[in-house]
């Protein structure tokens, strides 16, 4: 680009891509440790349920996922949880 403010754009645009992809990856990351903990019978499992509810509603809000899909992931994993 040669436009000035379009060069900002440009930089302002990876920054964010950055900054989204990091905390989606950690988002999935809580839902991955959760999941593993359920199916080893772990103690803590109550917490990493309320910590990955928690990046996912961060998640949502950000737009990173839409609020349907947040819902249903929370949802299914409340499931997982009462199921064992």
């Amino acid at each position: 680009p040669n436009i000035k403010s379009a060069k900002k754009r440009v930089l302002v645009a990876k920054k964010k891509n950055l900054m989204n992809a990091s905390q989606k990856s950690q988002m999935r990351n809580v839902i991955r440790q959760f999941k593993s903990a359920v199916e080893t019978q772990a103690d803590n499992t109550q917490e990493l349920l309320v910590s990955a509810i928690s990046s996912i509603d961060k998640a949502a809000k950000k737009n990173l996922i839409h609020k349907a899909n947040a819902n249903r992931k929370k949802s299914r994993l409340q499931k997982m949880l009462n199921s064992h």
